[in-house]
């Protein structure tokens, strides 16, 4: 296998990937990211803690997650629990924000404005 071959490979990998995303991320209400992966879950729980010479770290425990990640040939996942001494970010997932734009540029119909 070429190296292009490989490039080819992994870039229908990642459309692939991309594409259950955009089908699946309706079904969660939460993003969870670290410094290794990308969640998308509906229960998340983010604790800090500290070690026993203050290093601060932080354990995240998420219930029927999906991740992303390409080389997973299972990317449900019924329990998760990370740890980690890097940052985490947790967004809820505004419904609004899957709405695709109305076709017409913005107008959704009503009166018109003066």
């Amino acid at each position: 296998m070429s190296s292009e071959d490989l490039e080819k490979y992994e870039a229908e990998m990642e459309l692939q990937l991309y594409r259950e995303y955009r089908d699946v991320v309706g079904l969660f209400s939460y993003v969870v990211e670290t410094e290794r992966r990308f969640y998308l879950t509906n229960n998340v729980d983010l604790q800090p803690r500290s070690t026993e010479n203050g290093e601060m770290y932080f354990e995240v425990v998420m219930e029927d997650a999906w991740v992303w990640d390409m080389y997973r040939p299972a990317r449900f996942v019924r329990n998760v629990r990370v740890v980690t001494f890097k940052d985490v970010n947790v967004e809820e997932i505004q419904k609004s924000d899957l709405e695709m734009p109305p076709a017409d540029g913005g107008a959704r119909g009503g009166p018109e404005l003066p």
